[in-house]
């Protein structure tokens, strides 16, 4: 493993948003009753992270900024 695996940019985007995801996801599936539109809009921010992630690692943002 490298010395800074996860530690990009777009790493660190990708799970933040991704956690955002799961958070509003869980939010909307404790409301009483459920609300179901909550709970796809937490799966859609999920889902979009990985787009975000793939997006910024073409852009360069998921390369390693030190040289060995």
């Amino acid at each position: 493993m490298s010395d800074n695996h996860g530690n990009t940019p777009a790493a660190w985007t990708f799970v933040t948003v991704a956690m955002l995801g799961f958070v509003v996801g869980g939010v909307g599936m404790l409301l009483s009753p459920v609300n179901w539109t909550i709970f796809w809009v937490g799966v859609a921010l999920a889902l979009a992270s990985l787009v975000i992630f793939a997006v910024m690692a073409k852009l360069g943002y998921h390369e390693s900024s030190s040289t060995h």
